[in-house]
């Protein structure tokens, strides 16, 4: 009897590692067909520093027209210049403009169409403008709550309703927007961004199953801390808690994170994560986000438990950081 229930159930194992076999085999046809960014239109928000710049020259580094988007005109300018030394042949074109984001939806389509008429249809849209801020829900204005909100999410919106009508009747396109490793996971004094960045995700998610039958690929790039001048000037006022739980993480590079997420944007992958920790977090977080191939659906089967499991000493370690940091702050002003 015993051996009929080894042969049964060897004989189930078989079948199931076929089976994910097939499927890891088949999924290259549930991939969407990667863009070309030679002589595409690429848009790039919050293009004058950091993790947008880069990825502005990545795209440009490969054949693509750039419309750069900002609202510090000669930070704007400067990057445009930094950009125009990577072009890879005399008919690339660099476009400038000087302007909020967050400010009039009516603005962003007008600005969107004066580039379109220079330099084509947009191709791919990567919205990166976005800022933060470092604090204690309670000591935070609620302005700076509402501020965030404007910046980071309808900053996105407004840009992507200027784009999508035009990439739904070309029946193509693509549409990154940049989160954050904080829009995955709530973390100590990050209650105003993190809420921001979490949205991106709803509105991406709901976007994608609407534009896929045109063609549209919809990315979400969550970045973990990166090397820019806006990550320097937060971490003069980051909070003690917030800084010791970020340094059990690296720095990225934003040229390194600039190639991850083009990589993934013209490949058509929903989600976009760099280093060990960002894979951990995007199989923990994938939940009933759109996949791009078989492999991730069998990837997050297979590892969700593990990661889980990782991710009980990950919390574990924050709760501890949190609560030494109370105890001591405590004792201190006893002492005072």
């Amino acid at each position: 009897m015993s051996w009929m229930v080894l042969l049964a159930a060897s004989a189930g194992i078989a079948l199931v590692v076929a089976f994910l076999l097939l499927l890891y085999l088949a999924s290259p046809l549930a991939s969407p067909k990667p863009l070309s960014l030679s002589g595409a239109h690429v848009v790039v928000t919050g293009g004058s520093s950091g993790i947008g710049k880069s990825i502005a020259v990545e795209c440009f580094k490969q054949g693509a027209f750039i419309t750069l988007i900002a609202r510090n005109e000669s930070r704007l300018l400067e990057a445009k210049k930094e950009i125009e030394k990577y072009s890879i042949n005399d008919k690339q074109v660099v476009h400038a403009i000087s302007v909020d984001v967050s400010k009039d939806c009516a603005d962003m389509e007008r600005v969107l169409k004066q580039a379109q008429e220079k330099l084509g249809p947009v191709d791919m849209l990567v919205n990166c403008a976005g800022t933060s801020v470092n604090g204690k829900f309670e000591d935070l204005e609620s302005s700076r709550f509402e501020q965030l909100m404007a910046i980071n999410y309808l900053g996105s919106v407004y840009s992507t309703r200027a784009v999508v009508a035009t990439m739904k009747e070309r029946r193509m396109g693509r549409i990154v927007f940049v989160s954050s490793q904080a829009g995955q996971v709530g973390l100590f004094g990050y209650s105003a961004y993190s809420a921001t960045k979490f949205a991106l995700r709803g509105l991406a998610e709901a976007l994608q199953m609407e534009v896929k039958p045109y063609n549209i690929y919809v990315t979400v790039a969550y970045p973990p801390d990166t090397d820019t001048p806006g990550f320097a000037e937060e971490s003069k006022t980051k909070l003690l808690e917030t800084k010791l739980i970020s340094e059990s993480s690296s720095v990225c590079q934003p040229d390194h994170v600039a190639r991850v997420i083009v990589k993934d944007a013209v490949q058509g992958k929903f989600s976009s994560s760099v280093g060990t920790d960002g894979y951990m977090l995007t199989i923990l977080t994938s939940g009933m986000s759109p996949i791009s191939s078989i492999a991730e659906v069998l990837e997050a089967v297979i590892l969700m438990g593990f990661f889980r499991f990782i991710g009980l000493f990950y919390i574990a370690s924050f709760d501890s950081i949190v609560h030494r940091c109370m105890v001591q702050k405590e004792k201190s002003e006893k002492t005072d």
